[in-house]
């Protein structure tokens, strides 16, 4: 699945390509500052928080993120084939949250780790908070896609 994935009700999602993915569990404050659910990240570089002792590195150094073990305390797990990523944009975005989410979008809370139409997902802004980034299961990309398209 790439390039546009669904477009109506006022959103157009489409497939993120070539963004890295690490699991990193422990201490990341090496990583820098970390988002939660509606979070902003500045761009595809971002340390999304998912648990109180894990985030997602998204397209972080290199270095960093060598699988296994590291001397400042935490642990990189390379899970970029694991999780599917959409982007999603547009005037509908406010409906979609409050259909798809079973939390305050406004008071979101510090774990990006959200159910997101039924399914486990990683949600936060890129840029501003009419852009999302969503990661979910590679396995269930496809299901979201048919959910989206089952609210038309």
């Amino acid at each position: 699945m790439s390039g546009t994935a669904y477009e109506g009700r006022g959103i157009h999602v489409t497939t993120v390509q070539g963004l890295t993915q690490h699991l990193v569990s422990g201490n990341f404050a090496t990583f820098g500052a970390d988002i939660g659910a509606m979070g902003i990240a500045a761009g595809d570089r971002a340390t999304i928080r998912i648990a109180r002792d894990r985030v997602l590195a998204t397209n972080a150094e290199a270095s960093l993120v060598t699988p296994g073990w590291h001397a400042e305390g935490f642990a990189a797990t390379d899970v970029s084939a694991m999780y599917h990523v959409f982007g999603i944009t547009g005037a509908g975005v406010r409906d979609l949250l409050r259909e798809a989410l079973f939390i305050d979008p406004d008071n979101a809370g510090p774990s990006a780790a959200v159910m997101f139409a039924g399914l486990h997902a990683i949600l936060y802004c890129v840029g501003s908070r009419e852009t999302l980034r969503l990661h979910v299961e590679r396995g269930h990309a496809a299901y979201l896609v048919n959910w989206l398209e089952a609210r038309d």
